[in-house]
């Protein structure tokens, strides 16, 4: 195995000179604590073994011990954290993780799905010697069903680890998972945990191609329609470790920094069990997948000693390099080939209702408005309960049967944000796309992200549709109303997307290697030039052709594509072709952090809010959750849950679908 950690072992080293210095950085009132978190952070594990023997060889007394009196909070957790060997470490983790009320699956989950046979076996040992007790009885006292298996069928330590692949058993695996899930109704647990819990990583990495190619769908796309629950984080768990340890640490390690508050124990965790092990490629995946670097993260979240000492295991700030080490320019390749790949099968949380009467519906409505006060709860339980085309019958019905206009009287009876709602329900899709670049529109300022957002995201039929429901409503064409109220590359990148026309072929692997090329050459020229040749071929290109184009381009600079919009581009030019990089990497997930952006931090952007539950509710909303709850840690039902109230709450939650 090739380590490449950021802690390496110190040269000419003198464990009796570095006891003698450490007794002199605690002794007398106070302590040197630099002193302290820079000789800590310059040794080996091996080496700090060897300081805390002639420790207590020179001065009789217990290092740890020391170190514990001396220090506080989280950096005295630190710094005795990087004094223990990695296997006492994770037998600590795990037994913390356990013990007591309550069960921390989250860290039983990181530390059991990233470790090798012989990290497994070391901490069993190391759990066995500290506490007295057996690891495997502990787990199985504390968790259950599924889970709790595969934990015990990882805790073993006997995954393959020959090397050796054998073809037909790659196949049969991808049909046995295939045959255990996809195919039929529920699930057979039980074949994943044997198959992911002991084949070598070589060979699960083949048998992901090969049940992509089978199933039309990756396999933690399967993993997260057919499991639930901690089982289903597991799994997740595992699979990403199999595709690649520093991305898994990488998004832990984001997850743990990112929103109000860190959590610190994740965060040191990971950057004390990895430091000598592959902290490198996880700083460059990070910056792979959140443009920014892991050091510059650390940097903002943390303080102090503590933050000097992290920064130190972190090792150096990526932003200032450009390129990928060759690993991750690998993991960058292979994510594009992966999407190139994968079919994702969208899932809306909306279906049409059952027993349908859109006259009942029609009566139901107008009693729900009639006389004094209106009963707001059954004009909810049937919007939000019906298809768009539903809808349009009981708008029909409305006015034939009563002589009225159901928008008008909604619009008169309801107020705020549950009008804006309501009415958005009550529209086709179209009307509702038309009316949402409208409102981007009006008024003094303009709401790029929206006008970016729907333009890149619609298919050329929605577009013509919205266009011609704007010229119906606003007696001027969609393109004019652009060109009045945006200017330079960014107006041309809106005009190009307006028209509707982008390709809708498959990928075109020779022409998709040409127009790698000519994005990369780009890169070279002026920024005007660069942005005119980005639009012909981002504005242009079918989804499945520019993933192709996006992976090449990887191999053609060693750079990401979204690197260089991120440095070379800005504005409102940037935010365009970010969101288009975005959409054809993985859309729902694009949606599902402009979501968290509208409702994160003060004030809750209620438009961006309203506009994507309405138009996704039928399409893809329920993979947009999933790639939420992913990303977040926390499910799009909670956080709507606690940054909207009464009516409105209600009536989005109902769109929402479920809690996940």
């Amino acid at each position: 195995m090739v380590f490449r950690g950021t802690i390496t072992a110190a040269p000419d080293f003198d464990p009796s000179a570095d006891a003698e210095a450490l007794y002199s950085a605690m002794k007398g009132i106070g302590s040197d604590k630099e002193a302290i978190l820079d000789l800590v952070t310059s040794r080996s594990n091996a080496q700090r073994q060897e300081v805390i023997a002639a420790y207590k060889s020179n001065f009789g007394k217990d290092l740890i011990d020391d170190l514990k009196y001396e220090l506080t909070g989280k950096f005295e957790r630190l710094i005795v954290s990087l004094m223990r060997t990695s296997a006492y470490h994770d037998a600590k983790e795990i037994h913390d993780a356990v013990k007591g009320a309550g069960t921390n699956e989250r860290c039983l989950i990181e530390v059991m799905a990233s470790r090798t046979n012989q990290q497994m076996h070391d901490m069993v040992a190391a759990y066995k010697d500290a506490y007295g007790r057996d690891i495997e009885e502990d787990i199985i006292a504390d968790t259950s069903g599924h889970f709790k298996k595969m934990l015990i069928v990882l805790l073993q330590g006997t995954r393959d680890e020959s090397g050796v692949v054998d073809a037909d058993l790659v196949e049969q695996d991808a049909q046995d998972l295939y045959a255990a899930g996809e195919e039929q109704w529920g699930t057979d647990e039980a074949k994943f945990i044997m198959i992911l819990g002991n084949r070598s990583v070589t060979h699960l990495r083949m048998v992901f191609d090969a049940y992509e190619k089978i199933a039309e769908v990756s396999i933690e796309d399967s993993i997260k329609s057919e499991l639930s629950g901690d089982f289903e984080r597991l799994m997740l768990a595992v699979v990403q470790c199999i595709r690649s340890v520093p991305m898994f640490y990488a998004k832990r390690l984001y997850k743990s920094m990112k929103g109000l508050g860190t959590a610190d124990n994740t965060l040191i965790r990971i950057m004390i069990s990895r430091s000598e092990i592959d902290m490198l490629d996880i700083r460059e995946c990070f910056r792979l997948r959140y443009e920014t670097s892991l050091y510059n993260m650390i940097k903002d979240d943390t303080s102090g000693d503590y933050k000097r000492t992290m920064l130190n295991l972190c090792g150096g700030d990526d932003d200032l390099a450009g390129e990928f080490f060759p690993e991750a320019a690998q993991i960058a390749y292979k994510m594009w080939e992966l999407s190139a790949m994968t079919k994702v099968q969208l899932r809306p949380t909306l279906r049409p209702a059952a027993n349908f009467d859109p006259a009942a519906d029609a009566q139901a409505l107008r009693k729900a408005m009639k006389g004094f006060g209106t009963d707001e709860d059954a004009i909810i339980d049937i919007v939000a309960q019906r298809s768009n085309a539903q809808r349009q019958e009981i708008r029909q019905a409305f006015k034939s049967l009563l002589g009225r206009d159901l928008m008008k009287d909604l619009k008169s009876e309801l107020s705020k944000n549950l009008e804006r709602l309501i009415i958005g329900l009550m529209l086709t899709p179209a009307e509702f796309d038309a009316k949402m670049m409208s409102k981007a529109m009006e008024g003094a300022g303009t709401d790029e992200h929206a006008l970016i957002e729907i333009l890149v995201t619609r298919s050329n039929e929605e577009i013509h549709a919205m266009n011609a429901a704007y010229q119906n409503a606003y007696k001027k064409s969609l393109e004019e109303a652009i060109q009045s109220d945006t200017s330079g590359h960014f107006c041309h990148i809106l005009v190009s997307l307006v028209q509707g026309a982008r390709e809708e072929d498959p990928a075109d692997v020779e022409r998709a290697d040409a127009d790698a090329q000519e994005l990369a050459d780009a890169c070279n020229a002026d920024s005007d030039d660069m942005e005119m040749k980005f639009m012909s071929i981002l504005c242009t290109r079918s989804f499945p052709h520019l993933r192709r184009v996006f992976q090449e381009f990887v191999r053609c600079t060693n750079k990401d594509i979204e690197q260089i919009i991120k440095k070379e581009m800005s504005g409102d030019v940037k935010n365009a072709f970010y969101a288009i990089v975005r959409s054809v990497k993985n859309q729902p997930s694009y949606f599902a952090d402009r979501l968290y952006k509208a409702m994160k931090g003060l004030g809750t952007d209620d438009r961006a809010l309203i506009r994507i539950m309405v138009s996704r509710c039928e399409v893809d909303l329920f993979n947009i959750r999933k790639e939420f709850k992913e990303t977040h840690d926390v499910s799009l039902h909670e956080f709507i849950q606690g940054d909207t109230s009464g009516d409105y709450r209600k009536t989005l939650l109902m769109l929402c679908g479920g809690e996940d």
